[in-house]
């Protein structure tokens, strides 16, 4: 094979149906013409008697860039065969038997797949160059206890697996013995999975009383394969015999055209001394003319990789990211503007930080306008509580942005990449979750942070207290000598008191602002003890052992615990860890839970019963003191 780079070969897209095994007198032949590459010309010849590798000439000149493949070697090869009730019996065994002598003798580099196509389209094999595994499961292979035959689901199932071959040619080999009554896709889709995975489809009929073989003759000529037809199950084995010797004589070209679209070409082929001519039509709508066409950047393979749209999406993502940066750094001026605007007069100084302030503005008032429309919204509310929880300048509204900005961010490159509309939802879902979880998870972390100081605290004001000072000289000592972050809150609560507000309202609003129960307690305590009177530092000295014990206490619960916790987690994590080092392993183990009703049916019941036991457990281990 020529090889030019390192582009691939595929098979043709849309070619003609080539016709059943021609004689060696029939002689070479063009068998079909696929111009949608434009300006990629395919070209399909059949030359029956002979090995040579073909020339082609295009308007009498030999062909540019001309490329060569025979599709009888280096090829990847999906068999689908019918397990149908239809085929129950000597049929599927014959099927089974015929199907095994051909993987038997296929050629040691190509790539084998087997598919079985019942109700279901299942794949029994993932590709191997070995003929073992396609053997072991063709042995095993019995008829399905459902009714149905989803013809055009086994299609589109071995186009979708063939599109990750890197081999260049791809052939589908299809046996069946009926007609498609079962299938969720169309043929029309089928050849289009087929065409778009560059993959020639070879279909073989087996008469009966139920086949329709144009479906079929359809399916094999819009792919550019062919279509065999046997009397009987036990003519399989002959026609697998005729299909290999016709993929040694079956050629697949590829050229570059020197010819505008809407032109007439003459095609001529010649192998080994014979030859055929085709006139065809370039017929490429939309696209420009050869000279106007720039070249790939990169090879067609690249992009269809399986790295290709996560490429696209991060060199989209990072054109964005830079046209922003342009557009502040138009909005802001440029950095030599910058350095020279203390120079240049009040003027320029005075329109730079207009400029500034108008951005400002706007971003401003749309903050603004969100928190004045949700203000008495409920949830909205608790979010800028958590905020403040967390201790974050930020404003509930600028926080409802970001989680819109991030789940639009990762929804538009899942979009580029390809993913379901589904799982691209919940993905955006949970990217939008993602900041209300990173404050969440800084407020947690903060208040366990006051907690593991309050009882020292406590201790700090009692000592003040016995020392003669007032309660406010008290307080002001632990601003003084504490540690972040209740030096913080309490240096709040004196701003406040400075500024006119009561003592007791003041603490209050810690007390909700931090969110521990440990300083509810103490603050209810004061509250009370500062109302009806007494010795304010025997109370400090008694609630803050009582604190201690309280949290010596919590984590002893929660050494106790830490077995339940653990088995939790494993019992909730395990399922799905399994499945995923399943589905890497093997593949088509796993297809029926992903791809049909009653998989998805047994995933639902399966995660309503691991959320169900994830609560029970939850309870078991969770203490509330």
């Amino acid at each position: 094979m020529k090889r030019r780079g390192k582009r691939r070969l595929v098979p043709a897209i849309g070619l003609a149906a080539l016709a059943v095994a021609a004689p060696a007198s029939a002689g070479v032949r063009i068998a079909g013409v696929d111009t949608s590459g434009y300006p990629e010309v395919r070209v399909t010849v059949v030359a029956p008697g002979t090995t040579a590798e073909p020339q082609l000439r295009e308007n009498g000149l030999p062909a540019t860039d001309l490329q060569t493949a025979n599709l009888a070697r280096s090829k990847s090869l999906v068999l689908a065969v019918d397990r149908s009730q239809s085929m129950t019996g000597r049929s599927l065994r014959d099927a089974t038997d015929a199907a095994r002598a051909f993987v038997a003798a296929k050629a040691a580099s190509d790539r084998i797949e087997v598919i079985a196509f019942g109700r279901d389209a299942i794949g029994l094999t993932k590709f191997s160059s070995s003929s073992v595994d396609a053997d072991a499961a063709l042995s095993g292979l019995t008829a399905d206890s459902r009714s149905g035959t989803a013809l055009y689901d086994a299609v589109v199932r071995a186009a979708t697996a063939l599109r990750r071959e890197d081999l260049p040619s791809r052939v589908i080999v299809l046996v069946t013995d009926g007609r498609d009554v079962s299938s969720r896709a169309t043929l029309d889709r089928a050849v289009a999975a087929a065409q778009h995975a560059r993959a020639a489809v070879y279909a073989i009929g087996i008469a009966g009383h139920d086949f329709t073989p144009a479906p079929l003759r359809e399916l094999a000529a819009r792919t550019g394969g062919a279509y065999l037809q046997a009397a009987s199950s036990a003519d399989l084995r002959a026609l697998y015999d005729s299909l290999g010797a016709r993929l040694a004589h079956t050629w697949q070209l590829e050229y570059l055209t020197a010819a505008r679209p809407g032109e007439d070409v003459h095609l001529t082929t010649v192998v080994g001394g014979a030859r055929a001519s085709r006139a065809v039509t370039l017929d490429a709508p939309g696209r420009a003319a050869p000279a106007a066409q720039a070249p790939a950047v990169l090879p067609r393979h690249v992009w269809s990789s399986r790295l290709g749209p996560g490429v696209l999406a991060l060199a989209v993502g990072f054109l964005v990211l830079l046209a922003a940066a342009f557009a502040n750094s138009a909005r802001s001026g440029s950095w030599l503007n910058a350095r020279l605007a203390p120079h240049l007069g009040p003027t320029q100084r005075r329109a730079g930080a207009k400029r500034r302030r108008e951005g400002r503005t706007l971003r401003q008032k749309v903050v603004a306008a969100t928190e004045q429309s949700f203000a008495n919204v409920k949830q909205f509310r608790s979010l800028q509580r958590l905020l403040t929880r967390a201790d974050l300048p930020l404003l509930a509204a600028e926080l409802l942005y970001a989680c819109v900005g991030c789940g639009f961010a990762v929804g538009l490159v899942l979009a580029v990449a390809g993913l379901s509309p589904l799982l691209t939802l919940v993905v955006m879902i949970a990217a939008a979750a993602g900041p209300v979880a990173w404050v969440a998870y800084r407020a947690r972390n903060r208040m366990k942070a006051f907690d593991n100081q309050l009882p020292d605290l406590l201790i700090t004001i009692a000592a003040s207290l016995k020392a003669g000072h007032s309660f406010r000289h008290a307080i002001q000592s632990v601003v003084d000598e504490g540690a972040e972050p209740a030096a913080k809150e309490f240096r709040r609560v004196l701003t406040e008191t400075r500024l006119g507000r009561p003592m007791d309202d003041a603490l209050a609003e810690m007390g909700e602002r931090v969110g521990s129960k440990n300083l509810t307690f103490v603050l209810n305590s004061v509250t009370i003890q500062r109302q009806i009177g007494g010795s304010l530092a025997g109370l400090f000295d008694m609630v803050g052992e009582t604190v201690r014990q309280r949290q010596q206490f919590a984590r002893k619960i929660r050494s106790l615990t830490a077995m339940g916790r653990m088995s939790a987690y494993v019992l909730v994590g395990l399922p799905f860890v399994v499945a995923l080092l399943i589905d890497l392993v093997s593949p088509a183990y796993m297809w029926p839970l992903w791809h049909t009703s009653t998989g998805h049916l047994l995933m639902g019941t399966s995660l309503a019963m691991i959320s169900f036991g994830s609560l029970i457990l939850k309870k078991i281990v969770s203490f509330k003191g």
